[in-house]
This record gives structure tokens, sequence and C-alpha cells, in this order.
């Protein structure tokens, strides 16, 4: 199963696991599908949106990491110094948060429709919280 659908707020994206790259992680989060849950705007880290976990331990290792994911490039950040949470970028980011920089486990990758990412993110910042549901296509 790598083939994947986002829906975040009126777009909808094909995707594919980073599986090679992120075997654990992918393996752990294909356990959580279809995945439910709203993004919000960053704070520190630029054009990103983002899901905020809390004290979620999934229990991923660290593999395949990056501060600088490309727009489509989702990471999820297993928690350490900061909160664990899933990052989607949707154009220039240095992943941080008020402790820092961070890297997070690229595991997702979109495949269509990125020219509606930076229109996902425009919307969250000034709009509010959008859906986003991740599932098997």
């Amino acid at each position: 199963m790598s083939n994947l659908r986002i829906t975040a707020g009126p777009f909808t994206f094909d995707a594919r696991f980073e599986t090679t790259l992120a075997p654990r992680t992918c393996e752990i989060f294909r356990r959580l599908l279809p995945y439910n849950e709203r993004v919000i705007h960053v704070r520190w880290s630029g054009e990103a949106v983002w899901i905020p976990l809390g004290d979620t331990n999934l229990g991923v290792p660290a593999e395949n990491q990056t501060s600088y994911p490309a727009p489509g490039h989702m990471l999820l950040y297993p928690g350490g110094i900061s909160e664990t949470e899933i990052l989607l970028g949707y154009g220039g980011v240095h992943f941080a948060s008020k402790m820092g920089q961070l890297a997070g486990n690229h595991f997702i990758t979109i495949t269509s429709a990125l020219d509606d990412l930076p229109k996902l993110g425009k919307m969250t910042l000034w709009e509010g919280a959008q859906p986003i549901r991740i599932e098997a296509a």
C-alpha cells in the first residue's frame, strides 16, 4: 500500500509512502490509516502546516531526517526536545520549534496538485485550522 490520497481543506492530493527511506515510520503510520485530524499553520518553521501531537509516543525511530523539507514533503517528528508533530511543507521551510531547529522523518511525498499546496497554506494561515484526511488510494 504505497498509494495515498490526502484531502486537506478543499484540496485533494495523491501521495506515496517513502518506504525505502523511512520503513519503520511508514509501517507505524500505515496502521493509523485512515488518519483524520486538522492542520494549523506553523509558528517558527516558515511555509508549512502542522498537526501537533503533544506527548504522543508512536514508537517511531529517527530515519530519513531533514530540517529542510521540500514542498509536498511530510515529516513526522517523533518527539524529544519538542512535542511530537506532523509537518507538511508548502514552500520554504526550516523546521524548528521554540526550542530551536528540529529534524523530522520524511515519510510521505505528495505527488500531484503541488500548485494547490500554497493555496492550502495561505487558507490555513488566514482562515484557521483545516481538516486533513490521509487514506489508502
